[in-house]
């Protein structure tokens, strides 16, 4: 039998997505159940099934998980221990001398590892990577030995100053998983080999922390699939929106932090990408969250590092996302000063909004949706509801929110959505607005299963030029999945001024990480279409305490090895760098390079969003539907009505499809416009009312169009 679809799941707080490719038909498909509470493995493959029960026709499946993210938010990881260098047993707690409260003497933070599990054992590395004191193995497997005694799951080896030179901290990992009883040993140059003690701590603590529960999750995963019949890939995403085997993610799970919002963020990327629009605002609203992330001129805004929730620092490439809590299940209240709050508890899955039937019996923004008509109550869109409760929902609202602020029901049905809508606007301006970003030159990219239910009004009250709605928003993470390619970061510290940095010391750390990336790539057995190694290096001036990142573009051949380069290639190519960010160099200043970063890229086969477009009448020669709304606000928008610009992105003729450009309408209600022409046609859309320039003009491109937008 032919192993014909490449699904995506994305599981989310309150429902799990599932994305589904038939390459060989060249259709998809879509499934959204509720996630499955406390184990979400079961909601996964229930969702895979409701399309494909037979799992041998299932080339791969790609998983974006919130497995790690919630084990860290709840404190559900394992018990575990740490050994580290004597002295050192107290870095974990005392950070970095920050508090939860600026004002307040005393926090509550209590590390992921109790004090009395944290042992130390004699062992000393200078910062320049002189060996003072050998490890002392005895002690070692002592204490291992009596981490084991009492209860814990896993361990982490974390040695000061061990990126300078690891040769004590892995012999001391050598000799704890000879003696240990399962596979969850880590170390800290195996997870995060950079200067910083506190960061490179937290993130191989919280990796031991999440190995025995998140890999356990993906075992349980992968041992159904195959139970099922499954022979195929089973990839994970990562917080840097790139995929890796599952090997990989029991390894290192501390990665997929943020996987799942990651994933979507990639597919709205890629949307844009392909429907003409570098610049992306990604508006994802879920049940529980809104996620917000930026693109510019088509790249992702990586950061080097997330605090997952106060003093649990994750230092990992991710896609630098912005969290709130205000989705379809965040819930409405109103707090002893008379204030209304939406967020942070949700509702989730189970019971749901009041409106589900399910139990719940306290308001949400999808309560207010409801009420307020903005959700057909007798067609609600996914799961198997035949009908939302309205007459619950706005007793409800009436109780706990209309009561309390002296309002009628429906008043205080539209302040619900008010103030969601304003936390909205305020997350988007913080990626925006805050950084320097003009939201005028970016479109935004509303998903999620409420995204399309806020997009006017958040155009309106942020200044965005134009929203684009993808065919299906509630799996568009989902999608990020499919679409995402294979990568794998390495970070080495050098710590050394330019000058004194050898150029073959360096081509060897560089050959190392390559080489290792290119491994993995090879070891997944996944089909790609190219293999990419990215260099960058972290550099600053002497007595500069902020490092500029600087990209090293240089060739490498299949084995890792990269070509020969200089000194002054590093010198100009940090030149560049400075003079991009701060406008002028530091005239006679000293470089300094402080690490050097690797990404290796395995770019995976995409398939034609046009797939996503929906089949037309048989004979008919006209769509059927717009797959994508290219919207622009008009003077005058009422918030949250639909604006009066329609982006037709697919046409038919006689079985062709090409792309046509956004056409005006006078109306603010959306009209599709059937178009029969044969060929592609671009043009900017004429002002049917006289209004200020557009500020970001459709070119006329005379080469082929892009592919058609989902």
């Amino acid at each position: 039998m032919s192993k014909d679809f490449v699904i995506g799941v994305d599981v989310g707080g309150t429902f799990t997505d599932v994305f589904f490719l038939n390459e060989a038909k060249g259709t998809a498909q879509v499934s959204k159940v509720p996630t499955s509470r406390p184990d979400q493995s079961a909601g996964f493959l229930d969702g895979i099934s409701t399309r494909v029960p037979d799992k041998a026709r299932i080339a791969t499946v790609v998983h974006g998980t919130t497995a790690g993210t919630n084990a860290l938010l709840e404190r559900k990881g394992a018990r575990i221990g740490v050994i580290t260098t004597r002295g050192f047993r107290d870095v974990l707690e005392m950070r970095r001398r920050d508090r939860p409260k600026t004002w307040g003497l005393w926090g509550a933070f209590e590390p992921v590892v109790p004090r009395d599990l944290r042992r130390e054992v004699p062992e000393r590395v200078l910062a320049d990577g002189t060996l003072r004191e050998t490890v002392d193995l005895t002690a070692v497997e002592a204490e291992a030995r009596a981490l084991i005694e009492a209860g814990c799951a896993a361990i982490a080896i974390l040695f000061v100053n061990a990126y300078a030179n690891p040769a004590n901290e892995r012999a001391a990992v050598a000799a704890v998983r000879a003696l240990w009883p399962n596979d969850h040993v880590t170390c800290s140059t195996e997870i995060l080999p950079e200067i910083r003690e506190f960061e490179r701590f937290s993130t191989t603590a919280l990796n031991a922390y999440l190995q025995p529960e998140v890999g356990g999750y993906l075992k349980r995963l992968e041992d159904a699939l195959i139970a099922d019949g499954f022979g195929g890939e089973f990839l994970i995403v990562q917080s840097n929106g790139g995929v890796m085997s599952v090997d990989t993610a029991r390894r290192l799970p501390v990665r997929t932090a943020l996987s799942g919002p990651a994933a979507g963020v990639i597919a709205a990327g890629y949307i844009a990408d392909q429907a003409g629009f570098p610049n992306v605002i990604t508006g994802d609203i879920g049940g529980t969250s809104f996620d917000v992330s930026l693109i510019a001129d088509g790249r992702t805004v990586l950061s080097p590092q997330t605090s997952i929730d106060y003093g649990m620092v994750v230092r990992t490439p991710m896609i630098e996302i912005t969290t709130i809590g205000a989705g379809g299940g965040s819930i409405a209240w109103v707090d002893k000063g008379g204030m209304l709050n939406i967020g942070p508890e949700s509702a989730g899955s189970t019971p749901g909004p009041v409106c589900y039937g399910n139990g719940g019996d306290r308001p949400t923004v999808t309560d207010a949706n409801v009420v307020l008509g903005r959700i057909n109550a007798d067609r609600p869109i996914g799961g198997k509801l035949a009908r939302l409760d309205r007459e619950a929902a706005l007793a409800a609202i009436e109780a706990q929110v209309a009561k309390p602020l002296g309002l009628e029901p429906m008043a205080a049905a539209e302040a619900i959505i008010r103030v969601a809508n304003s936390r909205m606007a305020g997350a988007i301006r913080l990626v925006s607005i805050e950084r320097g970003y003009d939201p005028k030159r970016f479109a935004l990219m509303p998903f999620g299963g409420g995204g399309s239910l806020h997009v006017g009004a958040l155009m309106k009250d942020v200044g965005l030029g134009r929203a684009l709605v993808p065919r299906y928003p509630g799996v568009t993470s989902a999608l990020g999945c499919v679409i995402a390619d294979m990568r794998h970061d390495y970070v080495q510290t050098i710590n050394a001024v330019l000058d004194a940095v050898d150029p073959a010391v360096l081509a060897a750390a560089m050959r190392e990480h390559a080489a290792g990336g290119l491994k993995l790539l090879a070891a997944a057995g996944v089909t790609l279409d190219a293999k990419t190694v990215r260099f960058e290096f972290d550099m600053a001036y002497m007595g500069q305490t902020h490092t500029v990142p600087v990209p090293f573009e240089i060739a490498v051949d299949a084995a890792g090895n990269p070509a020969p380069f200089g000194i002054a290639d590093i010198a100009a190519a940090f030149e560049d760098a400075y003079r991009g960010v701060y406008g002028r160099l530091l005239e006679g200043g000293t470089m300094r390079v402080l690490n050097l970063r690797t990404a290796v890229i395995g770019t995976r086969p995409k398939f034609d969003l046009g797939v996503l477009a929906p089949t037309p009448p048989a004979g008919s020669i006209r769509p059927a539907r717009a797959p994508v709304r290219s919207m622009s606000t008009a003077p005058g928008m009422m918030p949250g009505s639909m604006p009066g610009w329609i982006c037709r992105s697919t046409a038919w003729s006689r079985g062709r499809r090409s792309w046509s450009s956004p056409t005006p309408r006078s109306s603010s209600n959306p009209t599709f416009m059937p178009r029969s022409t044969g060929s592609a046609t671009w043009s900017s859309p004429a002002r049917a009312t006289a209004r200020e320039p557009d500020p970001w003009p459709i070119s006329s491109p005379t080469s082929s169009p892009p592919a058609p937008p989902c």
